[in-house]
């Protein structure tokens, strides 16, 4: 069987914890800044893990992860 080639755009922007589970970052942060409140351009600073729904969706782009 051939080796599977990793998603390149999904390896930019996901990363795999320690344990498995899959971390991101949110988007609505690069332009349009002051329509939006404080405390919800600190919250998109933050990383935040992929829901449950889309964890196996994202493994498979992350074959070797």
């Amino acid at each position: 069987m051939p080796k599977l080639k990793t998603h390149r755009g999904a390896a930019k922007r996901l990363k795999v914890t320690g344990t498995g589970k899959i971390m991101k970052h949110s988007g609505n942060k690069s332009h349009l800044l002051t329509g939006k409140s404080a405390k919800r351009t600190r919250r998109l600073r933050t990383a935040s893990l992929v829901s449950s729904c889309e964890h196996d969706r994202m493994k498979k782009l992350l074959p070797y992860s």
